[in-house]
């Protein structure tokens, strides 16, 4: 097989590697790149899917498996992974992200650096996460999301998660920049609020990238738009 995959070689199976847009959903993406592959091979249908979502508010890693290769997307969703982003404290979302405005606003005059790299390091280990209710978790066949916009009552189960590393890497308050490496299906916009609560104030998450997938890099991703020229033209744009 050559280096660069041609349309036959994307029909058979590939798992690649892309560089998901800030705003793109994850099935944006999927079916950009579906839709390519279909021109190309002049087919009707292909297999084509992700291996775990990233939400739209964030951009970075995404796993493209296509052909045979759909067959092993369960094992990728289940790698540990690694983010950078920013927790903005003195504030809550109910979304605890930027998907809402905010609702509650707090004093942070007296909390220190010291604060910041203390609470971080307390919240390494296994614990039970309470999903956000905005959030494509369903209930009672509804995602918790729709509900949560229709202003309904959302209950969600906690998961149990694993944070093994929580590095501060900048602090320029009230934004808070972090690298975090957590299992598989953490939500990092709940590790935003409860940043905030575990400091007696608020926290939520104002941006998100996706570093890694278990041993798989973004340095290695290529955007979107390089697949499609991959796909068109056998070559990267």
């Amino acid at each position: 097989m050559s280096l660069v995959p041609t349309p036959e070689d994307f029909k058979e199976g590939q798992l690649i590697l892309v560089n998901k847009p800030l705003h793109w959903t994850s099935f944006d993406v999927v079916n950009k790149l579906r839709y390519e592959l279909k021109q190309q091979l002049g087919i009707k249908k292909i297999k084509v899917g992700h291996a775990g979502t990233l939400d739209p508010l964030a951009d970075g890693l995404l796993i493209i498996c296509t052909g045979k290769k759909t067959k092993e997307i369960n094992d990728y969703m289940g790698l540990p992974k690694t983010y950078s982003g920013t927790i903005t404290i003195g504030a809550t979302t109910p979304s605890f992200d930027l998907e809402t405005e905010i609702d509650k606003e707090f004093d942070i005059s007296h909390i220190s650096e010291d604060d910041i790299r203390k609470t971080a390091a307390s919240m390494i280990g296994e614990f039970d996460q309470q999903p956000p209710i905005f959030s494509a978790k369903k209930v009672n066949g509804k995602k918790a999301y729709d509900l949560a916009r229709a202003g309904e009552e959302v209950i969600l189960k906690t998961k149990r998660v694993t944070i093994s590393q929580f590095d501060i890497t900048a602090i320029d308050f009230p934004n808070i920049t972090f690298e975090i490496t957590c299992s598989s299906g953490t939500y990092i916009r709940s590790i935003a609020n409860d940043f905030g609560e575990s400091l007696n104030n608020g926290g939520y998450l104002s941006s998100l990238r996706r570093d890694k997938i278990g041993d798989f890099d973004l340095k290695n991703a290529k955007s979107v738009e390089e697949w499609i020229a991959v796909i068109r033209d056998g070559k990267i744009s």
